[in-house]
Order: structure tokens, then sequence, then C-alpha cells
């Protein structure tokens, strides 16, 4: 075996155990973003279509404040919103940095507001000749929601989540920059300020793996969940 190779074997193992940390953190970061996604952002998501011009809970009110809040926080450079929400996350939970679940507050906040935006462009899509059919059948808004909307939405929802994932995984990496942990935080700890590219390739690899699988499996859920 080449020199180099044995040399890099050798230092890949020397940092498994902080690699195997640093993704640890970042499944904390992404398990409170995905949580945040499906109770809230799908939610929210529902209400802007329902509360849209046109819709069975039509409120222009509503829509807009729901609307003005989704626009604000997708359109909010992600480095400046944690730079921005830490004397809050300070406040409320005691300390907004060198914990990934205090890192984890402005994911939350982000995954809310792309998830939404994912949701309601889903059930826009939805064919008008189902949303006849439901009016037809005179169900309730709950209903409309539960057993059509959602039903025939659903490989696109589950499209959108998996593009959201995608993006929880680049925004969990940022946190890094503030010390938020995880695997952002392992690449420039201990590849960028140490001069050791390798270590931060190394780290990289390992993050587009996560997110070719991730793409692979949302995508192929999908697909199996498609009955058009």
């Amino acid at each position: 075996m080449p020199e180099a190779i044995q040399i890099y074997i050798e230092r890949v193992i020397e940092y498994t155990p902080r690699l195997v940390e640093s993704l640890y953190e970042t499944g904390i970061m992404m398990v409170f973003a995905m949580v945040a996604a499906i109770l809230l952002g799908l939610p929210l998501g529902t209400l802007l279509y329902l509360a849209s011009k046109g819709k069975s809970l039509e409120n222009k009110l509503l829509y807009q404040i729901a609307n003005i809040f989704v626009n604000i926080v997708r359109s909010f450079p992600f480095l400046l919103l944690v730079v921005v929400m830490q004397p809050l996350i300070r406040y409320f939970y005691g300390r907004a940095t060198g914990d990934p679940v205090a890192a984890s507050f402005p994911m939350m906040l982000i995954a809310i507001a792309l998830y939404a935006r994912f949701v309601e462009q889903s059930l826009h899509d939805v064919p008008k000749g189902v949303l006849e059919t439901a009016r037809s059948m005179g169900v309730t808004t709950p209903q409309l929601v539960w057993k059509f909307l959602y039903v025939e939405a659903r490989s696109s929802l589950i499209i959108g989540f998996t593009t959201a994932f995608v993006s929880f995984i680049s925004y969990s990496t940022i946190m890094g920059v503030v010390g938020g942990g995880g695997i952002g935080d392992f690449a420039i700890r201990y590849g960028y300020q140490r001069y050791e590219t390798d270590i931060m390739y190394s780290a990289i690899a390992v993050i587009i793996v996560f997110v070719i699988i991730a793409q692979w499996l949302g995508l192929r859920l999908a697909a199996r969940l498609d009955k058009r």
C-alpha cells in the first residue's frame, strides 16, 4: 500500500471518534428541523393554501400575515438569521453556541418556512376535478384536507420534504461557522483551520453521501406513492 494512502487511513481512523460525534450533533439538528417542518410547516402551508383566494377558508389578512412570515424567513440569509437569533436563543435557552440543541432553533425556523411554501405549492397542484368531487360530496374542511388534498398531493409532498431535507443538511453545516457543532464544525475546526485538507474533504464526502442517500430514498418513496 502506498505510504500516502496509509497515512491518510491512519489520520481518518484518528479523527473517526470526533467525526462520529459531529454526525450525532448534525443528527440532533436534523431531527429538530424535520419535526418542526412536519408539525408546524405542514399546517402553515395548508393554511396558506386554504386562506388563499377562492379556497374554502379564504381570508386575505390571514394569508398576507402567513405569506409575509414565510417570505421574510426564506429570503433571510441563513448565516445572518443565525446571528440575529443568538440573543433570543441565549435568553430563552441559556446558551446560543456550542450546543446542537441551541443551533437547532434557527434551523427549525427556516424549516417551517421552507416546507410551508413547498406544501402550499403542492396543494395548489391538486387537480380541480378532485376539489369539485370533494365539494359535491359536501365534505368539511378537515375532511377535504386529510382525505383529498394530502392523499392526492402525497407524492409531491414527499418530494418537497426531500428537497427541504437536503437544504437542512446544508444549513446544518453553516452552523459550524458560529460554533454550533455538527459536521460543518468538524470540517472547519479539524480541516480548514488546521490546514488538513484531507480531513476537510473527507467531511465533505460524508455530506455528499448523505445528500445522495436522502434524495434517492425520498424520490423512491415519492414514486412508490404516486398512483397517477
